[in-house]
């Protein structure tokens, strides 16, 4: 990513799988297949079959195993078969994540401790060294931006024509699919350079026994039924009715996810047809679309159906509270459900509902990858071999993503605890070829940063609403009025939807 861009979004407070930035050191750096493409045009300038079976032994003595390939040439994903490839291999790598939690002594799921030291039961020569952060997307954005970044680190939203720049390639496309779900991903020329820890959907993390108390007897599919909903537990209960986590920023662009698959129920929406529309912020009228999921915020917070003081949220107190019933619900992806199920004593009580928007009848939920492991392309080949071998291990026999009430992410695997009883799943479509980065692009320009780190927009709506200082169809307007100019400025062809 240029460093205009990289700039622009340091601007905005970035949330969870939304940084950016330039390796500094990464000039000098090639990935597997670079290596192999310049070993072949080395012999055909000349080189002789010695020299090159000479520079093949050194590269094949930097790691040890055999299945997989050497660290140094083609290191895929597939080839490596865990228990028996790179047993010998002996390296120190550094792993850089967002989940402080499974840090604390009083997360009651698997900690990291737990992980690493089963991880150890099969290579007990690779260490690895675990660093967490709280405001893990900014400091991963200083981090790429410094060139010295950890070995293994969730991938920030990098454009993807600099993923090369930063990280190496897991494998084809077509092989990957035969590996992993969700491989598009991160996925540019055909290779995939991520490989999801855990994969979730987007609804609403609840309290059962708030709604039951406050006489919600059906969750509700509609944003009215939603309100009327919230509007019960303020009336019977002594609970929160909707938590907006505004105080932590990152939390409030949450609500960006759900304009999509769950607001639309069409799987080209949020990569193809999002950056063509004309004023994709209007009112539909008929409870759909981006319009429809931001209402429901506003609504909540002008009808007092929200804290009394938004600026006094706090986002790890809020976990034991919806787990002791002083919340009743929060907009969350369901990677948040294990977190408030492991707060408190409570577990039982925490459940997952679809969010509250029904298309022809029926719901829809997205499900996607949520943040993706990348292997460090300016690591050394063993560190490399080693970093592979650890994402595979986690994918495959760690069980980290049914741990964490995920989706499964191995091709197979059909192990989860989630289960939208009627709701359909969908995957977003891949932008168009030519158009990747596109919505970076119109992110950038409008400043809506839209799945992009845009929680100020949403803790303005909460502000405006709080305040009674703009309507919502005033916001609605300023932000169709940005996009057009930024639609202007990329030269989009404009269509009506």
């Amino acid at each position: 990513m240029k460093m205009k861009r990289a700039a622009a979004i340091m601007m905005v407070s970035v949330m969870a799988l939304s940084a950016a930035g330039c390796g500094g050191s990464s000039d000098t750096s090639k990935d597997a297949s670079t290596d192999a493409k310049d070993t072949a045009e080395e012999k055909e300038a000349g080189e002789t079959d010695a020299e090159a079976d000479a520079e093949d032994d050194a590269e094949a003595d930097g790691a040890s195993g055999e299945g997989g390939a050497s660290a140094g040439g083609d290191l895929n994903y597939a080839d490596i078969t865990l228990g028996e490839d790179y047993t010998d291999l002996t390296a120190t790598i550094s792993l850089f994540n967002h989940r402080t939690d499974l840090e604390s002594d009083d997360y009651k799921g698997t900690k990291w401790s737990e992980y690493l030291a089963a991880f150890n039961e099969m290579y007990p020569n690779i260490k690895v060294e675990l660093t967490t952060d709280t405001n893990y997307a900014d400091d991963a954005l200083m981090h790429l931006q410094s060139g010295d970044y950890e070995t293994i680190m969730m991938i920030p939203a990098v454009d993807k024509a600099d993923l090369s720049t930063y990280f190496i390639s897991y494998g084809d496309l077509d092989t990957m699919k035969s590996q992993i779900n969700y491989a598009t991903t991160w996925e540019y020329g055909g290779e995939v350079y991520g490989v999801p820890s855990t994969a979730t959907t987007q609804g609403i993390v609840y309290n059962k026994k708030v709604f039951e108390e406050a006489g919600v007897t059906e969750l509700p599919k509609t944003p009215d039924e939603f309100i009327e909903a919230l509007q019960k537990i303020k009336d019977n209960t002594d609970a929160i009715p909707l938590y907006t986590n505004y105080f932590a920023g990152w939390t409030m662009g949450a609500w960006d996810a759900y304009i999509g698959n769950n607001a639309t129920g069409d799987s080209t929406y949020m990569n193809q047809k999002l950056l063509h529309t004309k004023d994709p912020f209007k009112d539909y009228g008929d409870g759909t679309h981006a319009y429809a999921v931001y209402k429901i915020l506003y609504d909540a917070v002008a009808n007092g159906l929200t804290e009394e003081d938004y600026s006094t949220t706090d986002w790890e107190g809020c976990k034991p509270k919806i787990n002791n019933g002083e919340i009743g619900c929060m907009v969350l992806g369901s990677w948040a459900f294990p977190q408030m199920e492991a707060a408190g004593d409570n577990g039982a009580d925490i459940g997952y509902m679809p969010f509250p928007i029904t298309i022809d009848g029926k719901q829809y939920a997205s499900a996607g990858a949520d943040y993706s492991y990348g292997i460090n392309a300016n690591a050394t080949d063993d560190e490399k071999a080693a970093a592979m071998v650890f994402v595979k291990w986690m994918t495959l026999e760690s069980g980290f993503s049914y741990n964490e009430d995920g989706l499964p992410v191995a091709v197979g695997d059909d192990r989860t605890k989630l289960a939208f009883e009627g709701v359909e799943f969908l995957q977003d479509e891949p932008s168009v070829e030519g158009e990747e980065d596109l919505l970076n692009e119109l992110n950038s320009e409008s400043e809506l940063n839209i799945n992009n780190g845009g929680d100020s927009k949403l803790q303005a709506i909460v502000e405006h609403a709080a305040n009674g200082t703009k309507s919502f169809d005033d916001i609605m307007a300023e932000w169709n009025e940005a996009w057009t100019g930024a639609q202007e400025s990329a030269g989009v062809e404009v269509t009506e939807e």
